[in-house]
């Protein structure tokens, strides 16, 4: 089931997405399961469509594919590394992200997130797809020159516009086998899948929950594979992962 989250007539709503791009209106939470049809069909061309989930938290991994640490000549890490972005870095798909005045070198990195359906703290490995609603397209965009600069990871990756999601949340997906690709005005610029992964999706989300409250909406981008670069003022970028669609962004000047 593809869910999305979309503004019609000033009104925010959810909805599930048809193959023939028919929105079935819900009501009700589809993070606690309580939502039903309300009969409502919508066509997606008529209405704004907008980031899957509303996350308190983006919780994201460095360094999880095997391609992407053999490219960048690293070790494999002994436990996933972990950083923030906030809620207000959130962007919409067709947004627009800012190119900030104050960096040099933006960078995409395409990734897989995992959209969290109900309050996870201290969850063991064995039971942590129970917290997992499904699954959407992010771009962990990082003014890389920042980034670098910075002790820590934070400024350069936390500007406004910097968390693109979307289109829709794909609540029946195998996270561990689908190809992965990013697309910078329309040429490949990465292209694996997620069997090489380094750490899987329940090794992840247990990993978090033991340092932090994970609550439902809330994200956890997994990692990019190889072949990040750079974006310019004017490009358009694709994040393309099977089974869950397309999230299209472009880049302005901040």
């Amino acid at each position: 089931m593809k869910i999305v989250r979309f503004e019609i007539d000033n009104a925010v709503s959810y909805g599930v997405l048809t193959a023939d791009n028919q929105i079935h209106v819900l009501s009700g939470d589809v993070f606690n399961n309580t939502f039903t049809e309300t009969g409502k069909r919508l066509s997606l061309d008529n209405v704004k469509l907008l980031a899957p989930c509303v996350p308190s938290k983006a919780v994201c991994i460095g360094l999880n594919y095997h391609d992407h640490a053999r490219e960048m000549n690293l070790t494999l890490p002994e436990e996933p590394l972990i950083f923030l972005k906030p809620s207000s870095a959130l962007n919409h798909p067709g947004g627009a992200v800012e190119y900030p005045s104050i960096s040099k070198n933006l960078h995409y990195e395409g990734e897989l997130a995992i959209v969290i359906k109900k309050e996870a703290r201290k969850v063991p490995v064995e039971t942590a797809f129970e917290y997992v609603l499904g699954y959407t397209c992010a771009n962990d965009v990082t003014a890389r020159d920042i980034q670098m600069k910075d002790s820590q990871w934070t400024r350069g990756k936390s500007f406004d516009t910097f968390l693109p999601l979307g289109p829709c949340i794909e609540t029946e997906l195998d996270p561990h086998n689908v190809a992965i690709k990013l697309l910078l005005n329309g040429e490949v610029k990465q292209s694996s899948n997620t069997s090489n992964l380094i750490f899987n999706v329940p090794k992840m989300v247990a990993f978090i929950s033991q340092v932090m409250t994970l609550y439902p909406g809330d994200v956890i981008l997994t990692g990019t594979p190889s072949g990040v670069g750079p974006m310019q003022v004017g490009d358009t970028v694709t994040v393309e992962i099977e089974g869950i669609g397309r999230l299209h962004n472009s880049i302005v000047s901040g």
